[in-house]
């Protein structure tokens, strides 16, 4: 991160940590009572610090991505578990799931496609806007990332600390990698600076994402933009919002809050017509 410090007459939080560490050794200055508050973990991982924790989180990504002047972004969500067309489906459990994984990976490749739409764009708006961000995870997360790579494009990964979490995916820019505690905060960055977001197949996670998407704009407490889903047989059989309307528990329309889609082109026109932007012809 750029050095933010301006000159001060008053000594420096850094500057303390670095004499505390040339005091002598004495039962004093060991207790824990001793240490600084802001490096003394067991304090800050504390259920009373708790509240600051959320604050740091979501402020070290906020001046991270605003340092270095980033805009506005394009999201994808979507499943971990969709793996690249010819490699094996790691997380079939079942003869069936590993057939439809296999049928699935087809997402990966119009994920990475739309991504390349997304960052060739944002290419062109010196990496500033329409900045390609995921999840920063395998599967379509990953597609999403190498497809910016795959243009020599820079984009975001706010990856998660999971109990089974892996490495986040080496296509994601190393300087702009984040690694995330609170799912909530994690899911405010997903969305603060978002000018479209993209909803491939996926499980929990990715439904999750997408109805939090759509709930803050179906109660106006975020701004509508393009909201695609990609893939309409797997939408049309996991979820069934049709029935929510007729059951009145969501008003009339409110299924046009998102548009539903097969293809990277396809989707990609949606976004490109919602904000007039130039047409784009992919080489990769």
């Amino acid at each position: 991160m750029t050095d933010r410090r301006r000159h001060t007459p008053l000594r420096t939080s850094k500057q303390d940590i670095e004499a505390t560490r040339k005091v002598p050794h004495t039962p004093q200055t060991e207790a824990a009572a001793y240490k600084l508050a802001f490096t003394d973990e067991e304090f800050m991982t504390s259920e009373d610090m708790r509240g600051v924790r959320f604050q740091l989180e979501y402020l070290k990504p906020e001046m991270w991505l605003r340092e270095r002047g980033v805009n506005s972004t394009v999201v994808l969500f979507g499943g971990a578990r969709i793996a690249e067309p010819g490699k094996d489906p790691w997380a079939a459990k079942t003869p069936k799931a590993r057939e439809s994984l296999l049928k699935s990976s087809r997402y990966y490749t119009e994920a990475r496609r739309f991504a390349q739409y997304a960052s060739l764009t944002s290419k062109a708006l010196d990496h500033k806007d329409y900045v390609v961000v995921t999840g920063g995870g395998p599967g379509v997360m990953e597609a999403g990332n190498r497809g910016a790579a795959d243009v020599g494009v820079p984009s975001i990964g706010f990856n998660i600390v999971l109990p089974h979490e892996q490495a986040p995916n080496t296509y994601v820019t190393p300087d702009m990698c984040f690694n995330f505690h609170y799912f909530a905060t994690r899911k405010i960055h997903f969305l603060l600076r978002a000018r479209a977001v993209a909803v491939f197949p996926g499980g929990f996670g990715t439904l999750d994402e997408f109805f939090e998407t759509l709930t803050l704009i179906q109660t106006g407490r975020m701004e509508r933009i393009p909201l695609v889903l990609f893939g309409g047989e797997f939408w049309g059989k996991t979820i069934n919002l049709e029935a929510l309307e007729e059951e009145g528990t969501i008003s009339p329309g409110d299924t046009s809050l998102f548009t539903i889609v097969d293809t990277a082109e396809e989707g990609w026109e949606v976004v490109r017509k919602h904000y007039n932007l130039p047409k784009i012809e992919l080489s990769v």
